[in-house]
């Protein structure tokens, strides 16, 4: 037995329906074709890449997120982080392949494949196997243990039983499935390490299969990585410490809708603000006399990017030669400005660009949050856990 799938209430089902509703705008705006909508689908995956990892506590700048999906070497990141960032765009990798292969099945040992993908760089971790012994969640910061996943003898048999339901409960939302497929497997904790990450890419994964947008616009991913407090919060409120799969997961529903919608908001003013961004920069490439290929990485400048001249050869399929006259030009025009010497230079906006960020962002609109009440709710129930497993050890 699993963690069952709660019926929706009325506000949940509101919610719900609002989210597809801005999905539905997004995908018919990403239909029809946009020269920015590469620019801004790298840097969607960059994020959901850097919010997913940072909960587990291995932070990295956005660049070095998307210097991974580059393969490129990071700017500042050390290499134990960026072995972890690395193994998880390799499994990333693989969301988005399956994302549209009719044949892809849910089963157990795809799952297993992700982790193995995702850890292969750390043998020790034992990628791709289930644990053989007890596992606990540690809270750091109070010191105190704050969950105890099922015995592994278990774990087979409760991994099949969630790749079944995978496969079977084809009638349920897929914003809510992929919210029990991540519940499931983030209590059934089924691997010695990287549990936390492989749930919330099996998530981005049922949400790929059958969303209404790609996956780099419909992961919750970086959001979570935002809201961390409250994203372990609602998942002591509700597993209780211990594996519970007979308790009550709307609470974890809803936090799950609070964050598609809340995160759907988000990527409606990124697409607007990357318009108008784009509007901006080919209005400054015909001033100044520029080509085309610039604007991708004045893009990217703009965003806050530290810019590698490697990363231009590639993104605009030049030779070195070219692509060291184009950075020299723009830094000469004062779009962007050099950091550092020559072997390890890097280019960040100049204060052109950062005057078209600013300006950009100025009618941001504010976002609404279809759950105000959720976040002290989530603080009084995990405090009421907390307290009542309080003599727990290590």
């Amino acid at each position: 037995m699993v963690y069952q799938t709660p019926q929706l209430g009325a506000d949940d089902a509101a919610v719900l329906a609002d989210v597809h509703e801005m999905r539905q705008a997004l995908a018919a705006t990403l239909r029809v074709p946009r020269r920015w909508q590469g620019g801004l689908r790298r840097t969607m995956l960059a994020r959901a890449i850097r919010g997913s990892n940072s909960i587990e506590g291995y932070v990295v700048e956005e660049d070095d997120a998307a210097a991974a999906l580059d393969d490129e070497e990071p700017l500042s990141a050390d290499e134990r982080t960026f072995a972890e960032i690395r193994g998880y765009r390799q499994a990333l990798g693989f969301v988005l392949q399956m994302a549209a292969d009719q044949h892809f099945i849910f089963d157990a040992t795809g799952l297993r494949g992700m982790h193995y993908m995702m850890l292969a760089h750390d043998l020790s971790k034992s990628p791709g196997q289930y644990r053989t012994g007890p596992i606990y969640v540690h809270d750091e910061r109070a010191d105190r243990r704050v969950y105890e996943g099922p015995d592994a003898q278990l774990v087979p048999q409760l991994v099949e039983a969630l790749a079944s339901r995978l496969r079977d409960e084809r009638e349920v939302d897929p914003i809510v499935r992929g919210a029990m497929a991540h519940l499931n497997l983030v209590m059934i904790h089924p691997f010695r390490d990287g549990n936390g990450r492989m749930a919330r890419a099996l998530q981005t994964l049922v949400l790929s299969r059958e969303a209404i947008v790609e996956p780099a616009f419909s992961s919750i991913e970086e959001w979570l990585g935002h809201n961390t407090d409250d994203y372990y919060r609602v998942l002591l409120a509700t597993g209780q410490g211990v594996w519970s799969p007979e308790n009550d997961a709307a609470l974890w529903v809803s936090f799950n809708l609070r964050a598609h919608h809340i995160q759907a908001q988000t990527v409606a003013q990124r697409v607007e603000e990357a318009s108008a961004i784009w509007q901006e920069l080919d209005q400054l490439t015909a001033k100044h006399q520029l080509p085309d290929r610039v604007t991708n990485l004045l893009y990217e400048a703009i965003l806050g990017y530290r810019l590698r001249r490697s990363t231009y050869v590639k993104m605009a399929g030049v030779e070195e030669r070219t692509a060291t006259r184009d950075l020299a030009q723009l830094c000469d025009k004062g779009l962007l400005r050099a950091v550092g010497e020559r072997r390890g230079r890097y280019y960040l906006a100049g204060q052109i660009l950062i005057d078209v960020r600013t300006r950009c962002r100025e009618n941001r609109r504010p976002m609404s949050d279809p759950y105000p009440w959720l976040p002290s709710r989530l603080l009084a129930a995990a405090g009421s856990v907390a307290s009542s497993r309080s003599g727990l050890t290590t």
